[in-house]
C-alpha cells in the first residue's frame, strides 16, 4: 500500500422496491431470515433511489458515515455486520493513475467514509432502508473489487435490512427464505427483468411521509410473539401464493397479479391487527383509497389497479398500463386534490409528463375533473385537501449502477469529507 494521502472513491445509484408478496416476521433476528418467502417490484430508480458514496483513504482515522447530509453512528450490528462480511471478501485494488494499490489484507486496517442519500423521505414506509444497505454492499463491493455475483451480495444486503437483498436486482425479485441456520440459501433471485412487463405504470399516493410509530423490527418481533394468523399464513398461505404469483409475473397476467398483490397486502396489515397490541400502519386515507380502487375495479369487470401497502400508510398503485395510470391519476386528483397554492409539478413527482396526459398541466385544471362515473357511492368528496403529501408516479426499474460522472460523488475526492 503506497504511502501517498490519496483518496479512492466509487459512487453508486441502488432502487428502492416494493413487495406484491410480504415479507413479515424473522426466524432468525441476527441474521435476519424471514419466516416466508417473498416477491417484489423494484421502482424506477429515476424516481425513488438512494445513491452513496464510498471512499477509502490511508488518512482516515475511523469508518464514519453521513445519511441525508447528517452524520450518524456505524455502532450497529446491522452496519458492522455488512463491513464486515465485505471487508472478509475484499480483494486487490490498484489505480495506477491515482497511485492506489490495496493488496486484499490492508483492508482490515484501512477506514472507510460512506454518505448516503434518499431521494424520497426516510423511514415513511418506502422501504429506504432497503434502497440505503443495498446501495451499501453493492458500492463498498465495487469498491474492494469483491468478487461475488448479486445472489451472494444479496445475503451480505440481508444483514443490514431484510428486503435490501432485493433491491440488488432490477424487475421482479423473489427473496427465498432457505432453510439452512447460517442464512447462506436465503438469497434474493430475478424472476425477470424491468423490460418483461413494461406496460405497469405504478403511482404512489404518499400519504404520510413522517416516520412511523412502530418500526418494522419492533413490529415484526410482536407479530412473531403474538399472532397466530402470521404462523397460519407463513405455513398455509404464502407457499401457495408465492407460486401464482411467479407464474402471474411470468405470465403478465394482470388479473392474477392484482387479485394476489390486493390479497396479500390486506392480509399482512391483518396480521398487524391480530398483533398484540395492535398495530395500525394504514389510516383513513388509505382505507379510502382502497375503496376507490375496488370499487373501479368491480365496475370494469376486469382489474385495472393493483394496490399494495407496506408498514405505513403510502399507497402502492399498480395501473395496468398507461392509459388506466392516467385515469387513475384523474380519479386520485379528484378525491385528494392539492391545497390550493400548490404547485402540480411537485405534488405529482417522479414522470409527471402523465399530467399532460391527464389534462392537468393548466391552472384550473384539477377544479374541472368531473368525478369518476364508474364510482356511484360517495367515498368522500373533494374536500379532502391535504390528505396526499404528494404523488410520485414511476415504473419498474432497473438493479444497481456504478455512477461513473465525479460530479455526482457525495464524498469530495481530495478530502473524502461531504461536499
Amino acid at each position: 500500500m503506497a504511502a501517498e494521502k490519496w483518496v479512492y472513491m466509487v459512487t453508486a445509484q441502488t432502487p428502492t422496491n416494493i413487495a406484491v408478496i410480504k415479507y413479515w416476521g424473522k426466524r432468525d433476528e441476527v441474521r435476519i431470515l424471514p419466516v416466508n418467502d417473498s416477491i417484489s417490484v423494484t421502482l424506477d430508480p429515476d424516481h425513488l433511489c438512494t445513491v452513496t458514496t464510498v471512499a477509502v483513504s490511508p488518512s482516515f482515522d475511523r469508518d464514519r458515515m453521513w445519511l441525508n447530509g447528517k452524520e450518524i453512528s456505524l455502532s450497529g450490528s446491522r452496519y458492522q455486520n455488512c463491513l464486515r462480511e465485505i471487508r472478509g471478501r475484499a480483494g486487490d485494488v490498484e489505480d495506477k493513475e491515482k497511485g492506489v494499490k490495496i493488496d486484499k489484507k490492508d483492508w482490515e486496517k484501512l477506514h472507510l467514509h460512506i454518505a448516503s442519500h434518499n431521494n424520497f423521505p426516510t423511514a415513511a414506509g418506502l422501504a429506504s432502508s432497503a434502497a440505503g444497505f443495498a446501495c451499501l454492499v453493492f458500492s463498498l463491493a465495487k469498491l474492494m473489487n469483491v468478487d461475488e455475483d448479486a445472489s451472494h451480495l444479496s445475503a451480505i444486503a440481508r444483514q443490514g435490512s431484510g428486503s435490501a437483498c432485493r433491491s440488488l436486482f432490477g424487475g421482479f425479485v423473489k427473496w427465498e427464505m432457505g432453510s439452512k441456520d447460517d442464512g447462506s440459501d436465503s438469497i434474493a433471485v430475478q424472476l425477470a427483468d424491468e423490460k418483461h412487463w413494461n406496460d405497469l405504470v405504478i403511482i404512489i399516493a404518499v400519504v404520510s411521509s413522517r416516520q412511523k410509530e412502530t418500526s418494522s423490527t419492533s413490529g415484526m418481533r410482536e407479530s412473531v410473539e403474538t399472532s397466530l394468523l402470521l404462523q397460519h399464513r407463513a405455513k398455509e398461505v404464502v407457499p401457495k401464493r408465492t407460486l401464482q404469483m411467479e407464474e402471474a409475473i411470468k405470465n403478465r397476467d394482470f388479473a392474477s397479479f392484482t387479485q394476489l398483490s390486493c390479497a396479500d397486502s390486506n392480509q399482512f396489515h391483518a396480521v398487524c391487527l391480530d398483533t398484540s397490541p395492535p398495530i395500525f400502519y394504514m389510516n383513513d386515507t388509505s382505507h379510502r383509497i382502497i375503496s376507490l380502487v375496488e370499487k373501479w375495479n368491480r365496475s370494469e369487470g376486469t382489474p385495472q389497479v393493483a394496490y399494495t401497502f407496506d408498514a405505513g400508510p403510502n399507497a402502492v398503485l399498480i395501473a395496468r398500463n398507461r392509459k388506466v395510470a392516467v385515469q387513475l391519476l384523474q380519479g386520485l386528483l379528484y378525491y385528494f386534490p392539492p391545497k390550493s397554492d400548490t404547485d402540480m409539478k411537485s405534488y405529482v413527482v417522479g414522470d409527471n409528463s402523465i399530467l399532460k396526459e391527464a389534462g392537468l398541466d393548466g391552472a384550473n385544471s384539477v377544479e374541472n375533473l368531473q368525478p369518476p362515473p364508474e364510482i356511484k357511492d360517495n367515498i368522500g368528496s373533494q374536500d379532502q385537501k391535504g390528505e396526499v403529501s404528494y404523488f410520485i408516479c414511476t415504473k419498474p426499474g432497473r438493479g444497481p449502477v456504478v455512477l461513473p460522472d465525479q460530479t455526482q460523488a457525495l464524498l469530495d475526492p481530495q478530502t473524502g469529507l461531504p461536499k
